[in-house]
């Protein structure tokens, strides 16, 4: 398991999930921290609506420490280049909503930062396939070693 997919464990298994996140391959591994991010982000707002402080500020607390703890830090900005650093700023700007969300009590921040993380994981998926067909050309005989896309690399390798 190489830093950037141990840091991801590590990231998802301190804010509660309770899954076989060690057999995950990477790309997995960042489906499921949007996945996380997207439910907490959902239980925030819930219970925003619901006047109960303490499960809100839990709840945003988990989607930051999953937004930053799991897929900020596993940016690889080097390897992921002008994408990476984009989803680097858009990370920050995420936190930074959810903070104030959970300040001013607004729903609206909650609304916006869950739907770019349906939208990033959305995309995330959708590489999935263009992956697994890059892997079986690069399986073909003809002793090439695989080559890596640096241009969808997301983690740190």
């Amino acid at each position: 398991m190489n830093a950037m997919t141990q840091h991801a464990v590590n990231a998802y298994s301190q804010v509660g999930v309770e899954s076989s996140v060690a057999d995950a391959n990477p790309h997995k591994l960042i489906l499921m921290l949007f996945e996380g991010a997207i439910k907490a982000v959902a239980k925030a707002r819930l219970a925003m609506t619901r006047g109960e402080i303490a499960p809100k500020c839990e709840a945003i607390s988990k989607a930051i420490a999953i937004v930053q703890e799991g897929l900020q830090l596993s940016l690889d900005i080097k390897a992921g280049g002008e994408l990476a650093e984009n989803l680097n700023g858009l990370y920050e700007y995420m936190i930074h909503r959810l903070v104030f969300a959970n300040l001013k009590n607004q729903v609206e921040p909650l609304d916006e930062v869950g739907k770019l993380l349906v939208d990033l994981k959305n995309a995330w998926a959708a590489i999935a396939p263009k992956q697994a067909q890059q892997k079986m050309v690069s399986a073909a005989p003809d002793n090439t070693p695989p080559q890596r896309n640096t241009a969808v690399s997301y983690g740190k390798a």
